[in-house]
């Protein structure tokens, strides 16, 4: 098992250690490459599920005064071309206005090592579900035609196979150094854009307030969705225990691991009561997922949220309306 906050032995790692370290990322890599397909899948059924069950309102964006001129994208509808700039450029432009910007979302999953666990008590690892919330977030976001990106990784589009694309990225950099932190990476984001975080954040808190306070102070908004395993919040092990670091290299035996649990609760609570605090200072969201738990309640829980915040989302008023066009049809 991984400890997320238990006490683990000193030591150093020396070659075999870093080979060990090489081939596991290897492997981790093949085994995602292998299982994407199918988290795919899950991640459509789950956004359908949830889209079929929202009934948004529409919403009034916060403006349609012109923002900045971007660069076209393929995919996109030509009719958003302004031919106007484009005519002395080598490349084409869309006129961007606020309600755009505002709508870009970006999305992180992480997919550390640490991610990489599951106990008796659940059957999906924190890293698998991370990636099925972040691909079905994605797969709404788009239906509704907001511009979702990896962040630091791709691109905003509001083209279909955006989902797709994110998905192959994190298969091309899943044993990059930019992956194999649990840390989402510094990006330059602007004041309109949202950033959605899927992650344990069992980090030292202040290492994740130091991340994360320059995306806040650049007006960006958050939501951070903690992905935990149960096992990992109630400590739920008697007598001789093993705890390991998710490389192997460490590691720390507890004789009765059951007189823990009650400081390691406290423990465990303390680290989220901060998490809070700060999400709060930001003027961003929280919530905490257990993996033992259906994936679409943690996704309607967020995109309600969503649908909450000071500008609203496309999303909402988009989904609505299918689910209406839908129950007409069947009444005809």
């Amino acid at each position: 098992m991984a400890s997320p906050l238990g006490r683990t032995s000193g030591g150093s790692q020396g070659p075999t250690a870093e080979s060990r370290r090489v081939l596991g990322l290897e492997r981790e890599a093949v085994s995602l490459v292998d299982r994407m397909p199918e988290l795919l899948m899950e991640a459509a059924r789950i956004a359908s599920t949830v889209a079929q069950g929202i009934h948004g309102r529409r919403r009034a964006g916060p403006g349609e005064t012109f923002w900045q001129f971007r660069q076209y994208q393929s995919g996109e509808n030509a009719s958003l071309v302004d031919w106007r700039r484009s005519a002395g450029s080598d490349h084409l432009y869309v006129r961007e206005r606020e309600w755009e910007a505002a709508h870009t979302l970006y999305l992180w999953p992480d997919v550390s090592p640490s991610m990489d666990f599951k106990s008796h008590l659940s059957n999906v690892t924190k890293r698998d579900r991370a990636l099925v919330l972040a691909l079905a977030s994605a797969e709404l976001l788009v239906r509704g035609g907001e511009r979702v990106a990896l962040l630091a990784q791709t691109l905003p589009t509001a083209n279909r196979n955006a989902v797709t694309r994110i998905a192959e990225t994190i298969i091309v950099n899943a044993k990059s150094d930019l992956t194999q932190k649990s840390l989402p990476p510094n990006a330059g984001l602007n004041r309109f854009s949202g950033l959605i975080l899927f992650s344990d954040f069992l980090a030292p808190v202040h290492a994740i307030r130091e991340r994360l306070e320059g995306y806040a102070g650049n007006g960006v908004g958050g939501h951070l969705v903690q992905v935990i395993d149960p096992a990992e919040e109630t400590l739920p092990y008697q007598g001789r225990t093993e705890f390991t670091t998710p490389s192997g290299a460490q590691r720390w035996v507890a004789d009765r691991a059951e007189t823990l649990r009650e400081k390691y609760q406290e423990r465990f609570a303390a680290h989220r009561a901060e998490l809070a605090e700060m999400a709060k200072r930001f003027g961003w969201s929280l919530l905490t997922h257990h993996t033992d738990r259906p994936a679409s309640e943690p996704l309607l829980s967020l995109l309600m949220r969503l649908n909450g915040s000071a500008t609203g989302y496309r999303w909402m008023s988009s989904s609505s309306d299918a689910v209406s066009t839908q129950t007409k049809e069947r009444a005809r």
